[in-house]
């Protein structure tokens, strides 16, 4: 038990646990934010579309269909909290990864390979590959190149019989 108690301990208590407990926090408090601005003041503004008067507008729109009442201008505002939402987060999320990158310096990138190499008669700049200097025509000494290292060569697994000598039955 106090094993348990000390993994459950563990778990809690990570740092990424409790951010996200804190974010799952702010989002509800941002979430209910937005739903009041979504109620109280662009729903009322959507209101003013299709209607002399702000209560029978867009916003409260409604379908009926056969005994059903679906109300659409309800949808369309929730369908506008969840844009501003997201928005929100995204432009969060953005600046969020703008700041980390400030901190870190650019990745060197690796040197490439030589492509070219002095010929050691007349200095001029020769392909790496080349084996005569086209400028003096000399022969070049051929370079060994490094020989790769070859993995170590594996032994055969030696399989012992077992201790009766006879084969075991599966």
């Amino acid at each position: 038990m106090k094993k348990f108690i000390q993994e459950f301990k563990e778990f809690a208590l990570k740092g990424n646990m409790l951010d996200l407990a804190v974010g799952v926090l702010i989002g509800s408090a941002f979430s209910g934010l937005v739903t009041s601005l979504t109620d109280n003041i662009i729903k009322p503004i959507l209101n003013c579309f299709g209607a002399a008067d702000a209560t029978s507008g867009v916003g409260s729109l409604n379908i009926k269909f056969w005994k059903l009442d679906m109300p659409v201008g309800a949808f369309l505002a929730d369908v506008l909290n969840f844009i501003i939402m997201a928005f929100v987060i995204f432009m969060i999320v953005k600046g969020v990864n703008k700041l980390r990158s400030v901190g870190k310096k650019p990745e060197p990138e690796p040197e490439a390979a030589p492509t070219t190499k002095k010929c050691p008669f007349c200095c001029s700049e020769i392909d790496i590959a080349a084996v005569r200097c086209p400028h003096c025509t000399s022969e070049l000494p051929v370079e060994e190149k490094p020989a790769e290292e070859k993995p170590a060569e594996e032994k055969p697994v030696e399989v012992k019989p077992a201790k009766s000598g006879k084969p075991r039955r599966r």
